[in-house]
This record gives structure tokens, sequence and C-alpha cells, in this order.
């Protein structure tokens, strides 16, 4: 793996309140294998999200935000650096027994945040270390995080909803009333007794949902609510408006809530920004991501396009709508602006602040986005091996394993369904060089 992470002493070179503000407060909600369009907000019409399509109607949503990966560890790299998973040198989801994690002493965003006086947490799921023995092998607390509150000692593929929570720590004592204690419910009080604790000083609060990823387990109460709506799918494999997922989507929905009256009720709604979004697309085998094309582990759109919701009271103006297209890089030197810090040239920054679409501003100092994505094998879940990149409305992916090539044009093809590329050799050629020479730049590990 490689080492292309100075210090994070290094990294902030100087740290002060923006604009003579207080430093906002920062929290950062994520949720697992959540498709683009599983949210009201963006045209559901079997779950039910309440209190999101509130949080966008009081905010900013976004129609163009991407993942930096169509898979999880490299989406969380990403973020965590502000660079390409390419250059971080993690490219696909990391396996229990891999070996492969950030160096322990590069530069992150917690970090950052920390060095200049916030408090800095996580709450649910880690996901950039194997794991040995029951432990995680490099684990949230050595990368800038005070607080790791029920991270991961093994992967929840199998499902570790209800406790005991044998994905975390069958130890972890029960806390929330009643027989049994769902996951994502606990995540939520533990979300709201960091911010009670911290509420008089800055935080960044990283709430890192394990929900929706299969195993989809929900409260039973709500799976049969969901069940017995019209059209329903049946039990937690089905394809389309699947009753476990909208039951694990209220939970998480429910939290949110929670959340936004926490923040009411402190009085520090006005100075705390709170972003929702998702990790990559949803699987295609429990839901749909239309009207885009394929699913998680893709890099087709159904696998890289997320949902991205920001609230920040008094800057973003309510009820907006953003089309500009972002990723997931761009948060570290957005928070980084925002807290009044510069970061040393000598860290590799791929990612481009997006304060100024949260400002109202529609344009930014970016040519286009890319993506690599090299495999030995393809993915379960049907991903190949290869590369993208996009450039205002033009999208290339080029295959690794075949080394064919296809283009589309998506303000005209959003599904993707039209490969354009034996019309535009032109285009396939401009874009292809531009791809080329990215990995080139960024150190891109290619397969086999």
């Amino acid at each position: 793996m490689k080492t292309l992470f100075m210090a994070a002493s290094t990294l902030v070179a100087s740290y002060a309140s923006h604009g003579g503000i207080d430093k906002p407060n920062i929290i950062f909600i994520l949720i697992d294998d959540l498709g683009w369009a599983e949210l009201g907000c963006y045209g559901n019409t079997f779950n039910e999200t309440p209190n999101l399509d509130k949080l966008a109607d009081a905010g900013m949503r976004f129609t163009d935000a991407y993942a930096a990966a169509p898979v999880c560890s490299p989406y969380r790299a990403a973020l965590l650096t502000g660079q390409y998973p390419a250059r971080i040198g993690i490219t696909d989801y990391l396996r229990p027994d891999t070996d492969m994690h950030l160096p322990a002493d590069c530069a992150t965003l917690p970090r950052l945040l920390q060095a200049g006086g916030y408090a800095t947490g996580i709450i649910g799921k880690w996901h950039l270390s194997g794991y040995q023995d029951g432990q995680v092998k490099f684990g949230p607390e050595k990368y800038g995080f005070d607080e790791v509150i029920l991270s991961e000692k093994t992967d929840i593929g199998g499902g570790s909803y209800f406790h005991p929570y044998t994905c975390v720590d069958a130890t972890v004592p029960k806390k929330l009333a009643g027989d049994t204690e769902y996951l994502p419910d606990r995540l939520n009080v533990e979300a709201i007794e960091f911010i009670e604790r911290h509420r008089d000083r800055p935080f960044f609060l990283y709430l890192s949902h394990y929900a929706v990823h299969t195993r989809l387990q929900g409260k039973p109460e709500h799976v049969a609510r969901f069940e017995s709506k019209p059209g329903a799918g049946q039990g937690n494999r089905a394809k389309r408006n699947n009753p476990h997922l909208a039951a694990q989507l209220q939970a998480i929905d429910e939290g949110v809530g929670m959340i936004v009256r926490k923040l009411d009720e402190l009085g520090i709604a006005g100075n705390t920004i709170l972003v929702f979004t998702g990790d990559n697309g949803g699987e295609d085998r429990v839901t749909s991501n239309g009207p885009f094309r394929a699913g998680k582990s893709t890099l087709y759109e159904g696998g890289i396009r997320v949902p991205l919701i920001i609230r920040w009271p008094g800057t973003v103006k309510p009820g907006s709508l953003c089309r500009t297209p972002t990723a997931n890089m761009d948060f570290l030197p957005t928070f980084a602006r925002i807290g009044g810090a510069r970061i040393e040239p000598r860290h590799a920054v791929d990612g481009v602040s997006i304060l100024p679409l949260l400002c109202g501003g529609e344009a930014l100092k970016r040519e286009a986005l890319y993506w690599h994505y090299p495999l030995k094998d393809p993915h379960f879940l049907g991903g190949r091996s290869g590369g993208a990149v996009r450039q205002g409305n033009w999208k290339l992916i080029e295959w690794y394993d075949d080394g064919s090539r296809e283009l589309f044009n998506l303000r005209a093809d959003p599904g993707e369904q039209n490969n354009l590329a034996a019309k535009h050799p032109d285009k396939v050629a401009e874009l292809a060089s531009k791809l080329a020479v990215w990995r080139k730049d960024v150190g891109a590990p290619m397969p086999d």
C-alpha cells in the first residue's frame, strides 16, 4: 500500500475561526448502501422519510452528488483524506482478513478539526481496516477521533441489527428500554448523547449507520406495516419496495428528526452544519436505483450517484436545489475552509470546497471527476473492473477487463442506455486521454 500522506502535524499550518463567527458544529450522517432514489424528496413513493424530506425543505438537495467509488471502503478513505481512492491505494472494499488500512499517521478530517479545538467522534461503521481475534486492527481512535462508539469488530454482512450486536461486540450492554434493542435506534440515541455532552464547544460527529446494508433486518412491527402497503415486496430480498429496507430507513429517518429537535432544544441549530448522504448506490438485488442504471459495485450512475442533503441555517437557502456535480472528497476542503484551516500544499487534496455552492453559487473550479475501480475478479454484485470520467454532461467508462469503452450523454440519457462511443470517437479519445493522464498523476494501481 502506498504511503502518500504527510504526518498530521504538518497538515495544519493555522486554524482560526471562520470570519470571526463561532466555529460551526458539523454532523455528518452516512448511510450504508443508500440508493439515490430511496427518499421521498428524491421521488420515492413507497418508503417514508418525513424528517429527511423536511431537512431537504430546510436546506439544499443535490441531484448530482457522487461517491468516490461504487463500494464502501474507498468512499470512507476519500471522505477522511479528501483524496481520490486511487491516490490513497484503497480502491475496493476491505475484506475482514486484510492487512490494508490508512497509515496510522495520515492526515485526516477529524485530526484537522481536532487540532482546531473540535471534539471529534464516530458512532457506528468504520470499515477502513481488517479484523483479527475479534478486534479491528486499525480503529478510528488512531485517526483523530476522541470518541469511538459502537464501531464494528467484524463485518456486518451476515446481519447483526438486534442486541447483542455480534458485529460490534456481543458484550456491549443493552441501553434502550424494551425487550429488544435495535442497532439503528441505539446509534441514534448515542448521537443525541454525544451532542448533549459537547453542546458548549464545537464538535464533529460522524454518525455512520450500518443500515441499509444487507442482510436487511427491520423491526418486525415496522416491517409488517410496510408489507401491508399496496405494491409491497415480500421478505428482505424483495427487489422493489422492500419492506425491510423501508423499515430500516424509517429508523434512520426518526433519528434525523431526533437530532434536529435536539439541536433546536439546545439552541445550536443555527451554528450546526447537518449533512446526510450515502456511501454508494443501493444493491439492485434489494432495491431499484432508477432512473439510473445498475447499482452498488458498478461504475454506472446507479452505483456511484448518491443522495446528498445539507442544512446550514443562515447560509444555505431553504429548499434550494444544486445540480452541480460534487464528490465526497470535497468535504475535507469544505470543512477546512469553513473552519479557517490552511492545508499544507504538500498534502495533495483532490476535492474542492463546495462552500460557493452552499452560499448560492453554481460553479466549481474543477474540470472533471474520475473513478478508478480495478478488480482481479468481477464483484459478486456484478461490478466490473474499470475506470470512468465525467466532464460536463459527458461520461466515459473504460473497462479494464476487455478494453472496451462506453460513452454517454447524461443530460440526454441519465439511464445510460445509449452507448455513443461509435458516434463520437473524438470525444472517446479526448476523455480516455484525460483518464490516462489522471491515473498517472495519482499513481493509480492497474490490474494485471
